[in-house]
C-alpha cells in the first residue's frame, strides 16, 4: 500500500510542477508532525478515493476524479473489443469462401451452358417418337378472342438431358433442364436422328434438334412404281423415317392442303392411296410422319402437269378416276408398251358394264399373300372384287408412274375386252371375245 501511494505521489507532483505548483516537502524525520501527517491534504484524500474504496479495501476499478491514475497508465484493450475483431475476421473469411465457392459453380455452370473448354467431337443422338406428346391447346387473335385450335408437341426433357448427358455433350443435366423450362424448348425439339457436335451450347443443342438443321441426319428412300400406301409406310418406318402407325394415322386424320384431295370425304388412310408418287426421296431421321407423307403428295402436285389436267377434264374424268385406272395398268402391265392397250380393255369394259376381272384388285385386301388370289378370296363380297361388282374399286390400289398414268389418259383405240398372260413370253395377249381367251387359258399352266 505505501508503494502504491508513493507512486502515487510521484504522479501527484509531476502534475503539480505540470501546472506550476509547488509540492509540499513531507520531512520524515519530523516526530511531531507524525501525527498530524495522517491528515492528509485534500488533494491526498482524493487521490484515496481512486484507491481505497469504501470499506477500506483496495480498489481496482479506478472511477475517481477527472484526473486519475488510469490516465496515465497504458491503454489496453478490453476481451469485448478483442473478440469483437476475431469474430469480424472469421466473418469476412466466411463471407470470402462462399463467394470462391459460388464464383467457381457459376463458372462451371457457364463453362456447360457455353460449351467451353470442350474436346472438339461430333456424336449422334437419336429422340424417339415414344418420347413426345401431343395435346390440343386453343390459340386467340391478338385482342384475345379464340380463333381455334392447334396440336402442340411436347418432347420428354428428362430423357433428352440422359442422351446429352450420355453423349458428353452436358455435363449437368439440372442445368439443361432449367434452361429449357425457360426457353420452352420442349415444344421446339423434334423426334429424329441428330449429329451433335461438342462446341454446340444449350440453345444451339436446341436449334439443332430438329428437321431442317444441318445436325439432322438424312436417309434416301427409293420406292418403286405399284407400291401400295401401306408397302411405302412399312418401308419408311423400316428405314427409320417415321412410325407404321403414326404414318396411318396422318394419312387418315392430317389436312394436306392439296387440290386433288378437296373432294374426299374419306376419314380413312386409303383417301392417299394412289397419290404417294413413287420416286427417290429424302428424308430426315425420325421426322414428322405428315412431313413425310408431304413429300409424296407435293411430288405428285408438280408432276401433274396442266397439260395432263386439260385432257383430264377433256375427257371428262377427275383425277381419282384416273389414279385408280393408271393403278390397275401398274399393276397388270408387263411393260410400257402394254399399258396403252390394257387401258383400253378397262376403258372398254366400264363402257359394256362388264366387271373388270382384275384380280390385283382383289389381292389388294390381302397385303400378305403372294401369287394368284385363292378361290375363297375371288368370292369374297367386296367392292374390290372386280369379279363380282362392275365399275372401278373404290379406291386405287397402287401409286402409279407416270407412264402408267399417261396410259389411263391416253389409252388405245381397241375393240379387246380380255387379255391373259403368256407364260413362254412373260407378255399378254389380247382378245376380243370370251372363247378366244377361254382357250388360250386352258392352254396356260397358271
Amino acid at each position: 500500500m505505501a508503494k502504491q501511494v508513493d507512486r502515487v505521489e510521484a504522479v501527484f507532483r509531476a502534475e503539480a510542477a505540470r501546472n506550476g505548483e509547488r509540492p509540499e516537502k513531507r520531512p520524515a524525520s519530523d516526530p511531531a508532525k507524525k501525527k498530524t501527517a495522517r491528515e492528509k491534504p485534500a488533494t491526498l484524500k482524493s487521490v484515496d478515493k481512486l484507491l481505497i474504496d469504501e470499506t477500506g479495501d483496495e480498489a481496482y476499478n479506478y472511477t475517481g476524479d477527472e484526473t486519475s491514475e488510469r490516465d496515465y497508465r497504458p491503454i489496453r484493450q478490453s476481451h469485448e473489443y478483442r473478440s469483437g475483431c476475431l469474430g469480424g475476421i472469421m466473418y469476412f473469411v466466411f463471407i470470402l469462401c462462399v463467394s470462391v465457392v459460388l464464383a467457381c459453380v457459376a463458372w462451371m455452370a457457364a463453362s456447360d451452358m457455353l460449351a467451353l473448354n470442350k474436346t472438339p467431337y461430333t456424336t449422334s443422338v437419336t429422340l424417339p417418337m415414344s418420347i413426345f406428346s401431343s395435346e390440343t391447346v386453343d390459340t386467340f387473335d391478338e385482342s384475345g378472342v379464340k380463333t381455334g385450335t392447334k396440336r402442340v408437341t411436347h418432347a420428354d426433357m428428362g430423357y433428352v438431358a440422359n442422351v446429352l448427358k450420355e453423349a458428353g455433350l452436358i455435363e449437368y443435366k439440372w442445368l439443361f433442364e432449367m434452361f429449357c423450362r425457360i426457353s420452352h424448348a420442349d415444344t421446339k425439339i423434334k423426334p429424329g436422328e441428330y449429329e451433335l457436335q461438342s462446341s454446340f451450347d444449350y440453345r444451339a443443342l436446341v436449334q439443332n434438334m430438329r428437321p431442317g438443321s444441318g445436325a439432322a441426319v438424312t436417309i434416301t428412300v427409293t420406292f418403286p412404281e405399284g407400291y401400295s400406301l401401306r408397302q411405302i409406310f412399312q418401308r419408311l418406318e423400316e428405314k427409320g423415317v417415321s412410325g407404321y402407325d403414326d404414318l396411318m394415322n396422318a394419312a387418315a386424320g392430317y389436312k394436306f392442303n392439296y387440290d386433288f384431295l378437296e373432294d374426299m370425304d374419306s376419314t380413312e388412310a386409303t383417301r392417299l392411296e394412289g397419290f404417294l408418287f413413287p420416286d427417290t426421296y429424302e428424308f430426315y431421321v425420325g421426322m414428322q410422319a405428315s412431313s413425310a407423307i408431304n413429300k409424296f403428295l407435293e411430288n405428285f402436285h408438280y408432276r401433274m402437269t396442266a397439260e395432263m389436267i386439260q385432257r383430264m377434264e377433256e375427257r371428262g374424268q377427275d383425277i381419282h378416276e384416273v389414279i385408280t385406272i393408271a393403278s390397275m395398268i401398274e399393276k397388270e402391265a408387263a411393260n410400257d408398251n402394254e399399258r396403252a392397250t390394257i387401258a383400253s380393255v378397262i376403258y372398254n369394259r366400264l363402257r359394256a358394264n362388264m366387271p373388270l376381272g382384275i384380280d390385283a384388285t382383289t389381292l389388294y385386301l390381302h397385303p400378305e399373300h403372294e401369287g394368284a388370289p385363292t378361290a375363297s378370296m375371288l368370292e369374297e363380297d367386296t367392292p374390290y372384287n372386280t369379279r363380282l361388282y362392275t365399275g372401278l374399286p373404290p379406291t386405287p390400289i397402287c401409286s402409279p408412274g407416270l407412264a402408267s398414268i399417261r396410259a389411263a389418259l391416253y389409252p388405245e383405240t381397241t375393240n379387246f375386252y380380255y387379255y391373259a398372260l403368256d407364260t413362254d413370253t412373260g407378255l399378254h395377249k389380247f382378245f376380243t371375245n370370251a372363247n378366244e381367251f377361254n382357250n388360250f387359258v386352258a392352254s396356260q399352266n397358271y
